[in-house]
C-alpha cells in the first residue's frame, strides 16, 4: 500500500493521544490542576491532531461529516463516533480535575474506555481487508493497541510500567512481522486462484493490463526492498522500544524522559511507515509486482 503521511500520521498521533487518555482516565498519574492541565492538553494535542491528519487523506474534506452516517456497517463511522465520544467524555474528566480539583470516577473511567475502543476500532478499519493478507489477522489490533498502550504509560511517566509494555510490544512487533511476511503465500490467493483458471494448469499474464501507470499501482502497489525494510524493522525496534527503555533505566531526570519520548515517537512512525508500505494488496498479483 502507498504509505501516505496524513494515515501514517492519524493512527500515529492518535493512537498515543488516546493511550495517554486511557491512563489519566485511570488516574496515572493523579493530578489535578495545572499539571492535570498539561497532561490533558499532550493527550489532546496528540488524538486530536491526529484526527486531523486523517482529513488530507479524503478527496473531498468537507464531505467528512458523512462518516457518521454508516455506523451500522463500517469501522471508521464507529471510529469516528468512538473518537467524539472518548474525546467529549474525558474532556469532562479533565474539566472536573483542571477547575474543580476533583475527580469523577465513573466519567474518568468511561473516557478511559472510549478511549481504548477507539483505537480498536481504528485497527479494525485494516484488519477487515480479506484482499490485504497481512493485516486481515489478529495481530492488527493487538499491536495497535499495543502501541497505544505503551505509549501512553510512556507519556503518562509511568515507567515502571512503560518499560516492560515496550519490551512486550517489541516482542509482539517482530512475530508479526515474521507472520506477516507470509501471510500472502499463507493465504493461498494467486493469479490462479484469482481468475478461477488453476485447475486448467499454469496460470500467467500474457502481457500488462495496461502500459502506463494507473490508480492501482499508485496506492496498492507499492513494493519496499527487502534490504531496506530488514533495516527500518531494526531503527523501529531501535527508537520505539530499545531506546526508551534505556533512557528511563537511567536515573530519572526531565531531559532524559524527553528524548525517550521523542525517540518513541519516532519509531512509532517509522514502523506505521513499514505496516502501510509492506502491505501487499492481492491485485499486485495481476500486474506481476508479488
Amino acid at each position: 500500500m502507498h504509505p501516505a503521511p496524513s494515515v501514517i500520521l492519524f493512527t500515529s498521533l492518535s493512537g498515543l493521544g488516546f493511550g495517554l487518555l486511557f491512563f489519566l482516565g485511570l488516574g496515572m498519574p493523579a493530578s489535578t490542576g495545572l499539571v492535570a492541565f498539561v497532561f490533558y492538553a499532550i493527550a489532546y494535542a496528540f488524538a486530536v491532531g491526529g484526527l486531523i491528519f486523517s482529513t488530507f487523506h479524503l478527496g473531498h474534506p468537507e464531505r467528512a461529516l458523512k462518516a457518521f452516517t454508516q455506523w451500522r456497517s463500517s469501522w471508521l463511522s464507529r471510529e469516528a463516533w468512538l473518537a467524539v465520544m472518548a474525546l467529549c467524555v474525558s474532556g469532562i474528566g479533565a474539566i472536573a480535575q483542571i477547575f474543580f480539583e476533583t475527580r469523577i470516577d465513573a466519567i474518568s473511567y468511561l473516557g478511559a474506555a472510549l478511549s481504548m475502543a477507539t483505537v480498536f476500532s481504528t485497527a479494525m478499519i485494516y484488519r477487515q481487508l480479506a484482499t490485504i493478507p497481512r493485516w486481515h489477522t489478529p495481530w492488527t489490533p493487538v499491536l495497535f493497541l499495543g502501541y497505544s498502550l505503551a505509549g501512553g504509560a510512556l507519556f503518562a511517566g509511568q515507567v515502571s510500567l512503560a518499560m516492560p509494555a515496550l519490551c512486550v510490544l517489541a516482542a509482539l512487533q517482530v512475530v508479526a512481522w515474521m507472520q506477516g511476511d507470509r501471510a500472502l503465500a499463507d493465504s493461498g490467493t494467486t493469479l490462479a486462484t484469482a481468475t478461477g483458471l488453476g485447475e486448467r494448469g499454469s496460470v500467467r499474464a500474457f502481457e500488462p493490463p495496461h502500459t502506463g501507470t494507473n490508480y492501482l499501482l499508485k496506492e496498492f502497489v507499492y513494493v519496499v526492498g527487502r534490504k531496506h525494510a530488514a533495516k527500518l524493522r531494526i531503527i523501529a525496534l531501535i527508537l520505539f522500544a530499545g531506546t526508551p527503555v534505556l533512557l528511563l533505566a537511567l536515573e530519572f531526570n526531565h531531559i532524559l524522559a524527553l528524548l525517550a519520548v521523542i525517540a518513541h515517537i519516532a519509531g512509532v512512525v517509522t514502523s506505521r511507515w513499514l505496516f502501510f508500505a509492506q502491505a501487499e494488496h492481492v491485485v499486485g498479483l495481476y500486474y506481476g509486482k508479488r
